[in-house]
């Protein structure tokens, strides 16, 4: 299986992203993890490395419920932003919601790949990597 080179987290959860970087690392299928506590520092990454085709990530797990920018005002940035990307970014959702309203409204949005229902497991993420490969 290939590796990916960078994989971002956007959450504000500090035991969520700790315990989710754990089950990253042991995988040894992503070299490197980028963490933003808010959608408006992840968004400021990416327009700012939009050009730079080694510093985007291949995949981004966003949370819904976070301070500043939450997950739904990050996705609406980030569509717009998209298609000026050096490179596909795919995007799962991961939050602890499980309400029906927020899986129905994630599945109306192009760039959502899936909806994952915290925690992410170790077999998830290989999953998913494999998936993208």
């Amino acid at each position: 299986m290939n590796k990916i080179k960078n994989l971002t987290l956007v959450d504000d959860d500090d035991v969520f992203v700790l315990l989710t970087k754990i089950a990253i690392k042991k995988t040894n299928l992503v070299d490197q993890i980028m963490v933003f506590s808010n959608g408006l520092d992840a968004l400021i990454f990416l327009k700012e490395m939009k050009n730079n085709e080694d510093a985007l990530p291949e995949i981004i797990f966003l949370d819904l419920s976070m301070p500043i920018m939450d997950g739904w005002q990050f996705l609406e940035e980030f569509s717009k932003l998209h298609p000026k990307l050096a490179k596909k970014v795919t995007i799962y959702i991961c939050s602890s919601s499980i309400s029906p309203r927020d899986i129905l409204r994630a599945k109306t949005i192009n760039e959502v790949s899936d909806y994952i229902i915290k925690p992410i497991t170790k077999d998830k993420l290989k999953d998913i990597i494999h998936r993208l490969n």
